[in-house]
Parts: structure tokens; sequence; C-alpha cells
């Protein structure tokens, strides 16, 4: 029997929250919840190492049964894109426990609780091999946040919780009606690498298609189901922020590769224009609006529209460069994004504002804080050598392999990007020193820099061996373009690429 690695990450973090329900002391409690989440990563980590990347198969299968009568069953395994994400999601959370250590003061025990719930939630979603189990762990995920935002969030946050809750269980409620339509086409069975081998009839293709995507498109957020995201961002504490930018934006993307793509291939090539129009869209839109933004926070949120409408533009432009590079965006985002978060809550920390208008001058004040800020700066608008410029990069070429317009709008949106962030780190590090904030601020202390270090590590790691991780999801999006979208196949579909060709 094979060592059942991914039932032990899935529960470390659940063992960790039932014994702090019996603590008190509040360093104690963080002191647990940062031991069991660093543990819970290292858990993880033989996953990295012990993964065969020249297999596109399921691997630390295992199989227990669930609920018998309606062949339900306990299955997880991982291949070569979801064993990245269980990784990325065992890390965010060690650096979400360690950002909160100081900001969060009020009902402590709950708050740490449900940071450890919400990794065995998320990472549930990425091993579930049985459709019934992943919707389990998909609509676990919203009592969580609901809570970290409701809760601990800032003066809307009753507003931005509701918004939240509202958008993502409107998409769940629809896709798990088509979920059980699967259930009864693919003759009684849960099983996600039995229904993937199915050939639906195009009709019913479209209307689970639509069902899924619109589930899965709210949480992308694509654009125009987007407008959830900015609230959330924005009253989230901080570690609920980068929760949400780190991994739980990943969910839709990865529920267009894991269920979209391979359960209904004819719907997806009737749809695919669709989404790469509002993929650009996206991308445009939100730098757009991002530039207005006066919040530090919210103006992230934004520019999270436009960075994950490369990723699925990436996705669907079904070419395996492009979608390598859709793969590899949503790890970069998760990182950049992450660590931009932690650093405006760490400066919120001090200030207790987020008007972009309050600061200035921070550079010569705060050298550390400007200096991992001008970094992730620069990993932001994709510097080569840094992650971002790998994975925008890739998908543009499969943008423009695929259609050239697409490909040059795309590149409106780099543009965009980069004139938002150099403009935000303009107004943030030179200027007047804001007397407002004058006495409030100090520079960055151990902890805080020691949570921010490992994710400059993984942007200067990825910038420079981007092939290490595409190595590991190259087989399995081969695999899947090969079975599912072969070039006749699309070219067939597509009028647009025959006429470009």
């Amino acid at each position: 029997m094979n060592f059942p690695i991914l039932s032990l990450v899935l529960l470390i973090p659940v063992i960790g929250a039932i014994l702090m329900l019996f603590m008190k002391n509040s360093t104690l409690i963080k002191s647990t919840a940062l031991i069991f989440a660093l543990i819970d990563f290292f858990v993880s980590l033989p996953l990295w190492f012990l993964f065969d990347k020249n297999s596109h198969s399921m691997q630390f299968v295992e199989v227990h049964p669930w609920i018998p009568f309606i062949n339900a069953k306990y299955a997880v395994g991982v291949d070569g894109i979801s064993v990245l994400f269980v990784l990325l999601s065992t890390l965010i959370t060690v650096i979400s426990v360690s950002v909160s250590w100081k900001a969060i003061d009020k009902k402590v025990k709950e708050f740490f609780i449900m940071i450890l719930l919400m990794e065995t939630s998320m990472i549930g979603v990425f091993v579930s091999l049985d459709l019934l189990l992943f919707y389990a762990f998909w609509e676990a995920m919203l009592i969580p946040m609901f809570l970290l935002i409701g809760v601990w969030g800032g003066p809307n946050r009753v507003y931005a919780s509701i918004k939240f809750v509202l958008f993502t269980f409107a998409g769940s409620v629809l896709m798990l009606v088509s979920i059980l339509v699967l259930y009864f086409a693919g003759g009684h069975t849960f099983d996600i690498l039995e229904l993937t081998k199915l050939n639906l009839p195009v009709n019913m293709q479209i209307f689970l298609f639509i069902a899924f995507t619109l589930a899965f498109a709210v949480k992308v957020p694509m654009f125009p189901l987007h407008t959830w995201l900015p609230d959330a961002h924005t009253e989230a504490p901080t570690a609920g922020s980068v929760i949400l930018a780190g991994v739980l934006l990943k969910l839709g993307a990865y529920g267009f590769l894991r269920f979209s793509m391979p359960f209904f291939p004819e719907a997806t090539l009737m749809f695919l224009s669709l989404l790469q129009v509002l993929s650009v869209v996206a991308i445009v839109y939100g730098a757009f609006v991002t530039l207005k933004q006066t919040d530090l926070k919210r103006l992230i949120a934004y520019s999270s529209v436009s960075h994950m409408g490369f990723v699925t533009l990436g996705l669907f432009t079904l070419t395996q460069i492009g979608m390598l590079g859709g793969i590899l965006q949503m790890i970069n985002h998760g990182i950049v994004t992450g660590a931009l978060f932690c650093l405006v809550g760490m400066i919120y920390e001090r200030t207790h504002t987020r008007q972009i208008a309050d600061y200035g001058g921070l550079k010569p004040a705060l050298p550390i804080f400007i200096l991992f800020y001008t970094f992730f700066t620069l990993a932001a608008i994709g510097l080569p050598g840094t992650n971002s410029f790998m994975g925008e990069f890739l998908i543009l070429c499969g943008a423009f392999l695929r259609f050239i317009p697409l490909g040059a709008f795309a590149v409106i949106g780099i543009i965009l990007g980069t004139t938002y962030m150099i403009w935000l780190y303009y107004r943030v590090a030179y200027g007047n020193l804001n007397e407002k904030i004058k006495d409030l601020i100090y520079d960055l202390g151990p902890r805080e820099i020691l949570t921010l270090i490992p994710l400059l590590l993984l942007v200067l790691y990825i910038g420079f061996q981007p092939g290490v991780f595409t190595s590991y999801m190259q087989s399995s999006v081969s695999n899947l373009i090969a079975t599912k979208f072969s070039s006749t196949t699309i070219a067939h579909t597509l009028p647009l690429v025959g006429w470009l060709r």
C-alpha cells in the first residue's frame, strides 16, 4: 500500500484546528497554527521530488468507499497540473499565518482555525478525483472565507462577504445541477477520470459547459463576473487577501482545465472565441480601471482582474505554449500578488490607512520595505529574470499563434500594467513623507522579512528556471490537447484560424 501522503496533507490542518479548540493562550494558538502549517508544507514537499514528470497519469492515488449506495468515493490524486497547486496552497498558508501574527488581535483562536480549515478545503479541490468530493471541498471553502472577510474584515466587511457568497454560491448551484446530469449520463459514477472518457452529445455538452463555466468564471474572476473581487480583497484581512490572490482565484482556471475542457471539448471549441474575447477585455478593462484606484488594496485587486485575464487567455488559446504559460502565470500571480498584499498589510498595520495619497517618501524612511516593494513591483510588471516575464511571454506566444489580434490587445494590457505599477511605486516611494504617518512608520522586522523571503526566492527561481516548473505540467497539458483538441479539429471548428493560415 502506498503511503497516503495526500490524505496526510489534507488531515494535518484539521488536526491543528481541533487542537486549537482547547487552547486559550493567543500566543500558543498562533504558534500551533504556524507549526501545523509548516508541518503540512514540509509533508507536501515529497510530492515535488517523487512526482514522475514524464507521466500524465494521476499519481499518489488513494481510493476508498465513501457513500457506496450512490457510488461516491474518497478518491484523491495529483497530476502535473494539480501537484503545483497543492504545494502553492501549503506555502501560502504558512505565509498567511505569519503575516497575521500581529494583525489579528480579536477572536484569535477562531481566525487561525479558519485559516487551517481553508487550507484543507483548498487542497481538497486540487486533489479530488471524485466529482462529489470535489464539490464538497469547493463549497466548504466558502465558509472559512466568508467568515474571514465578514468577521475580521474592514468597515464594509458584511457587504463584501455577502456579495462574495452570493456570487460564488450562484455559480456553484448551476455546477451541482450539472454534476447530477453527468452522474446519470455517465452511468451512475462521480469518477472524474471515467467521466473524462465520455463522449456526450453536443447539445448536452453546451448546457453543461455553460453551467460549469459560469461557476469557474465567477471564481477566476472573468469579466463581467469580477465585481465581487475588489470588494472582497479590500475588506478582507491581509491573510484573506493573500489566500484569495494566492490560491482561491486559481480554482476557477483549474476548473476550466480539469472539467470544462476535457468533459466538453466540442462545446469548448464552440465558445472558444467568446472566451478569448472576454479574456482580452478583462486584461485591458482591468488595467484601465486599476489606473484610477486610490486605495492600495483595491488597486492590486483590480490588477488581479487583468492578470487573471492573461491566465484565461493562455488557457483558451488551446496551444501547448499558451496553456503552459497560463498555468505558470497562475503560480506566478499567487506568489507576486500574495507578496504585494503582504506588503500592503504590513504598512497598513503601522499607519491604518490604505489611501495612496497618504503615502509618499517611504524610500529613505523604510529602506528594507522599499527593497522588497521594488523587487515585487518589478516582478509584477514582468521584468526579465522574474517569474511573471516567462509566464506572460508564453501566453503571448500562444495568443499570437492562435490569432494575432489577441496577442496585440494583450500587449496593451502589459503596457498599462507597467504604467499603473510604476505610477503606484512612484507615489509610495518618492516625494515628501506625509506628516500624517511620519511618526507611525518603522521598517520591517525579522518576522516580516522571513515571511517575504520565500516568495522572493520563488520569483527568482521561476524567473531563471521556468523549465523546471513547466516540465511538471507539460505531459498533462500535451495529453489534454492530444486527446481532446487535435490541431485538425481546432482548425476545422475555428474559421478564423483557417483564415490566418
